[in-house]
């Protein structure tokens, strides 16, 4: 029982470890990237990402609210009797 605690300390101490994931601090580069004058939207300054990400949601705004009017109509018209 012993060796299994001591191996899953060892484990544990080896997962929670930082020395082998060393972020880089890039901060500073996106200020400068969003805090330029370039007349873009600060939504819209990150690149083609942030394009991508704005156009998909823009179009799936676009399409539920398409089908909900579409829905409220057919409800709103009464059935047809057979």
């Amino acid at each position: 029982m012993w060796r299994n605690v001591q191996a899953f300390r060892q484990i544990s101490q080896r997962t929670i470890s930082t020395a082998s994931r060393r972020l880089v601090n890039r901060v500073s580069e996106n200020q400068k990237i969003f805090q330029e004058d370039n007349g873009l939207p600060v939504h819209l300054k990150g690149g083609a990402k942030d394009s991508m990400l704005y156009r998909t949601t823009a179009g799936l705004t676009l399409f539920g609210t398409m089908y909900a009017v579409y829905y409220l109509l057919v409800s709103s018209m009464p059935k047809k009797p057979n």
